[in-house]
């Protein structure tokens, strides 16, 4: 009888998935003493295959009502509080294990709350935004968040500017625009990404308004780059736009991806709803250094 190869890698477990084309990785670490670092993340995602805009990684939960505790890297290997697309893929996935259809995550941006109709139609409830600047954050108060005086290009004749920002798990800036296609956010994203107003970064959107209960919306991800879907952005600019009072209470928003149903109630809560895709399943070789005691 052979010995096993101590000297091979480890293997680890993957699903790859995507929320309106969201690319995401979902790794499950429940009962196992396996942990992922940020240089994990970083190679992962590195990796044709398993790349991603974000890994959602999950632990045991910490509380007896959580599903799991859930860790969220971007492909740069920085964390996210929240993703919206990453946690209707999980729930998806821990409905097909489990049957339930009412789940509960934690993350770093408190316990949310999500209902599985299907894998077309998963609701997830974001919570309460929060428009403090300090709670943003921003690097200096401004009294009103709905517009800050932010802007890219000359000062009589800015190319973006005035964006109303919100913190929805991250942070965001939604910059009002009269058409998302005709600026290249490729080229504005990662400055105004990390613009020293943001301490912590930003997510940087373009929101145009189609009607009462529509928006379009584009989106450069903190960490990730631009995205065929952002779900915290969609939030964010949907209820930007509901302060301002440019649509109502409950839109459709419109991304590269396709659309995400957003409603944010009279008790403060933002519900966001869409669908998922199951791509497929396999794993990674990790390095022994990674796997873990």
């Amino acid at each position: 009888m052979s010995k096993p190869d101590i000297s091979a890698p480890p293997r680890l477990h993957f699903v790859k998935m995507n929320g309106l084309g969201n690319e995401i990785v979902v790794a499950d670490l429940r009962g196992t003493k396996v942990t992922l670092t940020a240089d994990d993340a970083r190679a992962i995602a590195a990796l044709p295959r398993s790349h991603f805009d974000q890994m959602m990684v999950l632990h045991h939960p910490r509380t007896p009502a959580a599903a799991a505790f859930v860790t969220i890297f971007n492909s740069d290997g920085s964390e996210s509080s929240a993703c919206g697309n990453g946690t209707r893929c999980i729930a998806w996935l821990e409905y097909r294990k489990t049957g339930r259809p009412k789940l509960k995550f934690e993350t770093r941006a408190g316990l949310l709350e999500v209902t599985v109709d299907s894998i077309a139609s998963i609701t997830v409830d974001m919570g309460e935004p929060r428009f403090g600047w300090n709670d943003i954050p921003l690097a200096e108060p401004f009294h009103d968040t709905r517009a800050i005086e932010l802007q890219i290009g000359p000062i009589d004749n800015p190319v973006l500017h005035s964006p109303s920002v919100v913190n929805v798990g991250n942070p965001h800036a939604v910059f009002w625009v009269d058409d998302v296609e005709a600026f290249d956010l490729a080229r504005f994203g990662p400055l105004l990404e990390n613009h020293p107003i943001f301490p912590q970064r930003a997510n940087i959107s373009l929101a145009q308004i189609l009607s009462r209960n529509e928006i379009k919306l584009r989106v450069w991800e903190r960490g990730a780059g631009l995205t065929q879907a952002c779900g915290t952005a969609a939030c964010a600019a949907a209820v930007a736009a509901m302060r301002k009072k440019l649509v109502d209470r409950t839109v459709t928003v419109h991304l590269p991806g396709g659309p995400l149903g957003i409603t944010w109630t009279e008790a403060g809560r933002i519900l966001m709803t869409g669908p998922v895709q199951l791509e497929y399943e396999d794993d990674w070789a990790r390095t022994p250094q990674s796997a873990g005691k």
